[in-house]
């Protein structure tokens, strides 16, 4: 098994506010005042949100690259969405500031359906959970 990416979090104050170790970054996670939490980071969700942005922009554009495509500059919009049922539901909206043409635009919300954290959120992943006492 390849490891693609780590991370460690940890309480960072009071309520919900949550420090994230990861790449070598510092992120900073909470919930929001309505929530009890003190608004002082991105909710998880939209962490999650962030993470499917980021790599479908960054996908998109190496494929451009690739191709030798002006794409311009990439932008993607995400609303996460929950029914009464409790279904999710994830909303991508692309835009680019270059003009493409249908065939252009149709290759690259293939690729968008196929990048490494949609397909991960498609497949849903195992997640397994062990303790340890510190």
């Amino acid at each position: 098994m390849k490891r693609i990416a780590s991370a460690v979090v940890t309480p960072t104050g009071p309520n919900y506010s949550q420090s994230i170790a990861t790449g070598g970054f510092a992120l900073l996670s909470d919930e929001s005042a309505a929530a009890g939490g003190r608004n002082a980071g991105a909710a998880p969700y939209n962490l999650l949100l962030a993470s499917l942005g980021s790599c479908t922009a960054i996908t998109l554009k190496m494929y451009a690259d690739r191709k030798g495509w002006d794409i311009g500059k990439v932008r993607v919009e995400l609303t996460l969405d929950k029914d009464a049922e409790g279904n999710t539901f994830i909303a991508r909206a692309l835009s680019f500031d270059a003009s493409l043409d249908a065939q252009q635009w149709e290759k690259l919300i293939e690729i968008a359906d196929k990048t490494p954290v949609t397909r991960t959120l498609l497949s849903g992943a195992r997640i397994t959970t062990t303790y340890s006492e510190t």
